[in-house]
C-alpha cells in the first residue's frame, strides 16, 4: 500500500528532473523547432542518428540477454566468431556508410540567389546592428530584430565591432562566429512564417546572456511591404518627447530618420516602437521599461555602454519613452 502511495511522488521527482531537458526541445529558440532548410536537415540527421544509436544499444542488450540465457554448450567458438564478424565488422561498416551517405547532402552550403537580399549583422556589446541592403546605395538600418521573407534565400554578412560574438538562430541554421576585422557569410532559407529568437553563443562580456535577437519571418509579399515601409523616415510632427530627446543629447548616439541625423554609435531608433523587445531581449518593449532604460540602462542590462541620466526627472524620461514608442 505504501509503495502505491510513494509512486506518484517518484513520478513527480522524475518529471522535475526531466522537465528542464524536455523544455529545451521546443519553443522559439530550439533546434527542434526548425524553420530553416539547414536546421530542418540537421534535425532529420540528428533524429536518424539517435534512432540508429537506440537500435544498436537494443541489439547489444538483446545479444547479452541471449548469451546469459543460453544453455551451457550452446555457444561455441565458431558461433562467437560469426557474431564478431557481423556485429563487430560488417554491421558497423554498413551502418556508418548509410549515415555518411545521409549526412553528405546536409554538409552542402546553401547558395545565394543572384540579386537576393543581403543583410549585414554586426555584433556589439551587447546588441545587434542590422542593415538591409535594399540597393548598394540605399541601406535600411535596424537593431536587435531581423525580418526575413519565407521561401527566399537571404545572405547574412556577419562582423563584429569589438570582441568575438557568435551568431546563432537555432531553428534557422548553425552558429557562425563574428570576428573583429573579418566578415563571414551565411546563407539561410526560411521555410515558414512566425516569430523566433536567436542569441549570441560566444561569451562576450557582462551582458552576454542578455544579447538575444528577435527573428520575424514574413510571407514574401508581406515582407516586401514591410521593407518598403521601413525605408520611409519617421513622420514629422511636433512632440514634447522629441524636443527632450534632442535637449538631452540622445541624438549624439542614436539616429531617427526624418527627425535626427544622429550618429551610428548606438542603435537606430527610427522604428523602435515596432520591436518586440528592448535592449536585445533585456525586457519587453513597454513605455515603463523604455523610461527606466533611458535613466539607467545598466539596471536592465549590466555593462551597457549607454550613459545613465540619474538626475533626469521621471516625467522627462516618460515623455521621451512615449515619443520613441510612437516610432513604429
Amino acid at each position: 500500500m505504501r509503495a502505491r502511495q510513494d509512486a506518484p511522488a517518484h513520478r513527480r521527482r522524475l518529471a522535475s528532473i526531466l522537465a528542464p531537458f524536455v523544455g529545451g526541445c521546443a519553443g522559439i529558440q530550439s533546434t527542434f523547432s526548425a524553420f530553416g532548410t539547414e536546421a530542418e536537415s540537421t534535425r532529420a540527421l540528428t533524429l536518424g542518428m539517435t534512432i540508429a544509436g537506440v537500435l544498436i544499444v537494443a541489439g547489444v542488450a538483446a545479444l547479452v540477454v541471449h548469451a546469459i540465457r543460453s544453455p551451457p554448450g550452446r555457444l561455441d567458438h565458431r558461433g562467437g566468431m560469426r557474431v564478431i564478424l557481423w556485429l563487430g565488422g560488417i554491421g558497423p561498416v554498413a551502418l556508418l556508410t548509410v549515415l555518411l551517405l545521409l549526412s553528405l547532402p546536409t554538409m552542402r552550403s546553401l547558395r545565394a540567389e543572384p540579386g537576393g537580399l543581403v543583410i549585414a549583422v554586426d555584433g556589439e556589446q551587447f546588441w545587434w546592428r542590422v542593415r538591409y541592403a535594399v540597393t548598394p546605395e540605399r541601406i535600411v538600418e535596424s537593431a536587435n530584430e531581423i525580418r526575413l521573407p519565407a521561401g527566399r534565400a537571404v545572405t547574412f554578412e556577419l562582423a563584429s565591432a569589438d570582441v568575438i560574438h557568435s551568431f546563432w538562430i537555432p531553428g534557422l541554421a548553425g552558429k557562425m562566429d563574428m570576428i573583429p576585422g573579418r566578415s563571414n557569410t551565411l546563407v539561410v532559407h526560411a521555410t515558414r512564417a512566425g516569430r523566433f529568437r536567436g542569441a549570441c553563443a560566444e561569451f562576450c562580456g557582462l551582458s552576454h546572456a542578455r544579447m538575444a535577437i528577435d527573428v520575424v519571418v514574413l510571407e514574401a509579399p508581406e515582407f516586401d511591404r514591410w521593407l518598403a515601409e521601413a525605408q520611409r523616415p519617421a513622420p514629422d510632427a511636433p512632440d514634447a518627447g522629441r524636443d527632450l530627446f534632442g535637449a538631452y543629447g540622445c541624438d549624439g548616439c542614436h539616429a531617427i530618420r526624418g527627425h535626427f541625423a544622429g550618429s551610428t554609435i548606438g542603435p537606430d531608433l527610427t522604428h523602435v516602437g515596432s520591436r518586440k523587445s528592448l535592449g536585445a531581449g533585456a525586457s519587453a518593449m513597454t513605455r515603463d521599461a523604455v523610461a527606466r532604460f533611458i535613466r539607467d540602462s545598466s539596471s536592465l542590462k549590466p555593462g551597457s555602454r549607454m550613459p545613465a541620466f540619474p538626475k533626469m526627472p521621471p516625467d522627462d524620461a516618460d515623455r521621451i519613452a512615449a515619443y520613441l514608442m510612437d516610432r513604429r
